[in-house]
């Protein structure tokens, strides 16, 4: 699996076919789509959505959207945030990350977080915390199950949504991702 960060277009915008295939991704997962609130209608998501969403998270300074592909396609989109808007909290965070739901069950997430966690372990992170929403049974499990723990529970920043706050420390080595790709 390739993990690159979101190319855009010299006037900052993400180009068409990778629009596109973004928009396809964000709509395969219709259930979490619904659940965050995040689009009018999970059932209508569009291109000029998806953009403007992802356009308000690298307004973040801290922010970067990295796109993973595997044998070309792509599987996967990860939302970092290098720091959190609160100064008590030192860690980076994981605001989202999304395979599509055709390849769900694959092993692309696993993957996806791993590389995630290995850029931050790169760049000196000790730990990396998330958000999970209530209501996200799924999503809760697969973090926990990758090592994460609940350590808080609160709203979120952006719509106040109630959610359960994750922490894995990362420990010194780097992780072998290769297979599979």
């Amino acid at each position: 699996m390739l993990l690159t960060p979101l190319p855009l277009t010299p006037d900052h915008d993400i180009p068409a076919p990778l629009l596109t295939e973004l928009t396809a991704l964000y709509a395969a997962n219709r259930d979490f789509m619904a659940l965050s609130g995040d689009f009018p209608d999970p059932d209508d998501i569009r291109p000029e959505q998806v953009a403007a969403a992802l356009a308000e998270e690298l307004a973040h300074p801290d922010a970067e959207v990295l796109l993973a592909r595997s044998a070309g396609r792509l599987v996967g989109v990860a939302i970092t945030l290098a720091r959190h808007p609160d100064p008590a909290d030192p860690d980076p965070w994981i605001g989202l990350l999304m395979v599509d739901a055709d390849v769900h069950r694959q092993g692309y997430g696993r993957r996806l977080a791993a590389l995630v966690e290995d850029r931050f372990r790169t760049e000196g992170s000790t730990a990396v915390r998330l958000a999970v929403l209530d209501g996200n049974d799924r999503a809760l499990a697969f973090w926990t199950a990758l090592g994460y723990e609940v350590i808080d529970r609160r709203s979120d920043l952006q719509l106040g949504r109630p959610c359960s706050v994750l922490r894995k420390p990362l420990s010194e080595g780097r992780q072998d991702h290769s297979r599979g790709n």
